[in-house]
């Protein structure tokens, strides 16, 4: 039996390949990467046209990581969803649970009635796991690229965040924190000390990245001109969050929506400008990201203040007041929210009907699933080892790409 007939086999027993043998021109092959491979992040399957060590074409395969989530939703209340709602994005589960809480609160009309104590505790604790995300993608990028100390140094200073946020909510990943019209509890005595030490200490060590890696030699000569994304291509297909400023488009929904507190908060947006190369290729996003994580800090220190100032803890507050014992919605209506979390614009459609608990349709937006989707049009011609720098510098989590 020859080689292109067992090979013809095995594509009947799996999963239909994208891309037929019988399109290839001379000198091309169809190589799969992942999904099982460490470079893809997860569970993705790559198929990657090549000829010798171009990459003519590259189709993603997902659906190994499927959650169930929008199937549970539809048939669980309201606040029961929101340990699912962590499992999707697990690397930012606390910004996940906090577009769903505001959702779901503005579908229920009781948005102004959140103590702006609560507000804050929820923008400070989202912008911990934002800087955490970060870390997690800006540390396995460079061990993508062959740098291995900035990995350790980032994984380093996020288990101090991870701790934090343990202390906070008794979990280091899946959170379960925020709750539909409040939080599972106060801040604990003490806490707004030890996060004030800890952005103290932060803030010097985000110099130390730029010096030992956005500015390192080898990292440039491998992200520089790298997966270049347009602005134009960018907005066609969907991208948001680092993905898309990294291209040059100063559009944050922290500051374009205005929820929660963030309109009394004072931050930038840091976008892509090409300072080391093409504007929109690998280096801008991770410069991007690492840009955030300073901004992050800017705006935990103002959470910080207001906490211990004006909105400072009382005996008698009660972080569950607003919380409704049971969640019914009166009227048929449609709702689309939407937040920005650490990979872009994460929103969730609702269709309620009347004095039901559960939603009759619930559809989540992902940041993530709109990003990878690019990965075919920035990827054309580039060298298989650059493929492995486009793919780290999306920065998705498979979990929430397949919800």
């Amino acid at each position: 039996m020859s080689q292109s007939t067992i090979y013809k086999n095995y594509l009947l027993q799996s999963e239909p390949n994208k891309f037929s043998l019988d399109t290839l021109k001379a000198g091309e092959m169809i190589v799969n990467m992942g999904p099982q491979h460490p470079s893809t992040h997860g569970v993705l399957r790559l198929e990657v046209v090549t000829d010798g060590e171009i990459v003519q074409n590259v189709e993603a395969h997902i659906g190994y990581l499927h959650r169930c989530f929008e199937k549970h939703a539809e048939s669980m209340a309201y606040n029961q969803t929101i340990p699912y709602v962590d499992r999707m994005d697990y690397v930012a589960a606390m910004n996940s649970e906090h577009v769903w809480c505001m959702g779901v609160e503005k579908l229920m009309g009781i948005t102004d009635q959140i103590p702006k104590r609560v507000e804050y505790i929820r923008v400070l604790v989202a912008e911990l796991n934002r800087i955490a995300s970060h870390f997690v993608a800006i540390g396995t990028y460079a061990i993508d690229i062959g740098a291995f100390t900035p990995f350790l140094w980032l994984l380093r200073d996020r288990e101090h965040i991870q701790r934090l946020l343990e202390w906070v909510s008794g979990a280091r990943m899946l959170y379960n924190y925020i709750w539909v019209g409040g939080l599972y509890y106060d801040l604990p005595i003490g806490f707004e000390e030890r996060c004030r030490e800890f952005i103290d200490y932060l803030m010097p060590k985000l110099d130390e990245l730029d010096t030992i890696l956005l500015e390192n030699k080898i990292f440039l000569d491998r992200t520089v001109n790298v997966g270049v994304l347009p602005l134009n291509v960018a907005i066609n297909y969907g991208c948001s969050g680092p993905m898309l400023r990294g291209s040059g488009l100063k559009f944050d929904l922290r500051r374009v929506d205005g929820y929660s507190v963030y309109p009394e908060l004072e931050f930038d947006i840091p976008v892509g400008k090409g300072l080391a190369g093409t504007p929109g290729d690998c280096w801008d996003r991770n410069y991007v990201r690492a840009q955030e994580c300073r901004e992050s800090v800017k705006i935990i220190r103002q959470c910080l203040e207001r906490l211990t100032g004006d909105h400072k803890r009382t005996p008698d507050f009660d972080p569950q007041a607003a919380c409704p014992k049971k969640i019914r919605m009166t009227g048929s209506q449609e709702l689309y929210f939407r937040a920005e979390t650490p990979r872009g614009e994460l929103g969730y459609f609702f269709r309620t009907t009347d004095k039901s608990d559960v939603p009759f349709r619930c559809h989540g937006r992902s940041p993530c699933f709109s990003n990878l989707s690019v990965l075919h049009e920035i990827a054309k011609g580039c060298m298989v080892a650059d493929l492995i720098a486009i793919v780290g510098s999306i920065d998705f989590v498979l979990g929430e790409v397949d919800r």
